[in-house]
């Protein structure tokens, strides 16, 4: 029997500058990408830890591909199961108190609206939402308890 394939990822980060001035006085902005995807993010830390609220930082990347894996596992089981999905967005949201040590996101909730067409029922739709969790390949992957919160909507079938 073959065996089953890996999966490899790869990330790059990349910060230039000097420390030398102490932590207070160092840029806390950096680039990320994944090749092969040619995207480059422009990266910095949260601000409570000095860094640029305008650039996204390593915490909200963690809720972000949470809710992302989450939207395409629940696609992909929705679509195998025949259901018309119309609109799915999240409104996710994660916590990490700094007097936990280690300091750590304490736990991510993902609060997905989907819309759909009229038909299953929404027992049916909740069901499919926690199979597609038990799926999702970043929630399996962290520590951090993963919460999802869905709020289904349906709309005429056409």
């Amino acid at each position: 029997m073959d065996e089953p394939p890996v999966h490899r990822y790869r990330a790059l980060c990349s910060w230039s500058g000097s420390t030398a001035a102490g932590y207070d006085h160092y840029g806390r902005a950096h680039t990320g990408s994944a090749p092969p995807a040619g995207a480059e993010l422009a990266l910095s830390s949260d601000p409570a830890f000095r860094g640029d609220p305008a650039l996204l930082n390593p915490e909200q990347l963690v809720v972000l591909a949470a809710a992302s894996c989450q939207l395409l596992s629940f696609l992909a089981v929705a679509a195998r199961a025949r259901l018309d999905v119309r609109d799915y967005r999240d409104d996710a949201t994660a916590t990490m108190p700094e007097a936990q040590r280690p300091i750590r996101l304490a736990e991510i909730v993902l609060r997905p609206r989907i819309v759909l067409a009229a038909g299953p029922s929404e027992e049916r739709v909740r069901h499919l939402v926690e199979v597609a969790h038990r799926e999702c390949f970043i929630a399996n992957s962290l520590a951090t308890p993963v919460r999802v919160e869905p709020e289904i909507e349906f709309v005429a079938a056409g």
